[in-house]
């Protein structure tokens, strides 16, 4: 049998966003056929079905998203402004796109309880971009930007539970200027 020949990346970017865009239970092989350009039976090959590669995708995601905290942070000069710059962006995909969920936010909400793999991959990228931020802040209280009397734990907690906050109140279509400031507030209550 022949293996199926595509760009990885390319259909995994398009499968993130078809399940984004309508959900894992939502998203049909039809859905997917249209979004990679893959046949099902390429899809199946490949992932061996779709849940596999929801799964695939998942990994992937968290793998952009690393790679784009890094550099958001690699090019700020201190720790609380590449906190402001992932603000920004995270406002700016709320602000610019039709999806304004990410899509551990969706796989989160929709899968919870129902696929223990799913659940278990989701809880370590939860966990990972939270002690990212908390590896994040104990380097900006080094540096005196943060109250060395603030717990950098629950001020990551805070900010992934505001950051969440913001991408669900963006669906409320919010006056512009709403999220910016909802976002300078987070950042404000983390800062001294």
């Amino acid at each position: 049998m022949r293996s199926a020949e595509f760009d990885r990346e390319e259909v995994l970017r398009s499968a993130m966003d078809a399940f984004i865009s309508k959900g894992y239970s939502k998203t049909s092989m039809q859905h997917l056929k249209k979004a990679t350009g893959l046949h099902p039976g390429s899809i199946y090959c490949a992932f061996s079905n779709k849940r596999g590669l929801l799964l695939a995708s998942l990994e992937h995601y968290r793998s952009e998203r690393s790679a784009e905290f890094q550099a958001l942070f690699d090019q700020s000069p201190t720790v609380l402004a590449g906190i402001q710059a992932y603000l920004d962006h995270v406002v700016a995909e709320c602000e610019r796109e039709e999806i304004k969920d990410c899509l551990l936010q969706k796989a989160m909400s929709e899968l919870s309880q129902q696929d223990d793999e799913a659940e278990a991959i989701i809880g370590h990228m939860m966990t990972d971009w939270q002690e990212a931020f908390t590896d994040k802040l104990i380097e900006a209280q080094k540096a005196g930007e943060i109250d060395q009397a603030k717990d950098c734990q629950a001020l990551s907690q805070f900010l992934v539970m505001g950051i969440y906050g913001i991408r669900t109140f963006s669906h409320t279509k919010p006056e512009a200027g709403v999220l910016r400031n909802l976002a300078a507030q987070l950042l404000e209550c983390i800062g001294k």
